[in-house]
């Protein structure tokens, strides 16, 4: 797709990709705009719009094929083929990302785990063996790595983003609380759990 989408159909398009997800995994074949609605709380219309937008992908009174959508919508948010990741930070945190499976599902492969602790080093977390931070750079390179995710207390995040940033990363996917200083070239997405269930809250109980 050549136009670019807009913040808030990536965002919603998204939102969809997980519903669909996990519906396959429930062994659901079809699924309606209804449905998704009601997992996703965004008006059945609104949906049924963003999706005749790329063509049509449902019948009315049978729903949307759930394989067939699937592969269609993460080829308009272009999440077709594998994605290397670099994840700093082999905390609990960072743990829990590289052993989640998750991310495997939707094309992303957490391609490498580093972490400045030698008592970390050579750890293995799910099927990866922790590697020494001081590779960062060289690693990136090789394994073609495009998103780097941070996973590190806000002390060392700036840092860590600096070392992303001159191995040639251009997205980052920030987990600690730090606000990042980074080139206008660079995508940062900042994710706060509890800023996120204010969000929840202010749009449920207001």
């Amino acid at each position: 797709m050549a136009d670019r989408l807009t913040v808030g159909v990536a965002a919603r398009l998204s939102r969809y990709l997980q519903v669909l997800t996990q519906a396959r995994k429930m062994g659901k074949e079809r699924i309606s705009s209804q449905e998704i609605s009601d997992y996703t709380n965004i008006n059945a219309t609104q949906i049924r719009r963003d999706l005749s937008g790329f063509g049509k992908f449902g019948k009315r009174g049978v729903g949307y094929n759930i394989e067939s959508l699937l592969g269609e919508i993460r080829k308009i948010i272009r999440t077709q083929g594998q994605h290397n990741v670099a994840l700093v930070g082999a905390g609990r945190l960072g743990q829990a990302i590289a052993s989640s499976p998750i991310f495997g599902e939707h094309g992303i492969n957490i391609a490498a785990v580093f972490d400045s602790d030698p008592r970390k080093i050579g750890e293995p977390i799910g099927q990866i063996a922790v590697s020494d931070y001081a590779t960062l750079r060289d690693a990136v390179r090789e394994k073609s790595m495009i998103i780097g995710v941070i996973a590190v207390p806000a002390t060392a995040a700036q840092g860590v983003a600096d070392d992303l940033v001159a191995a040639g990363i251009k997205i980052i996917f920030n987990y600690s609380e730090a606000l990042l200083d980074v080139s206008s070239d660079v995508a940062v997405h900042t994710s706060n759990p509890a800023v996120e269930l204010l969000h929840a809250l202010y749009f449920h109980l207001t």
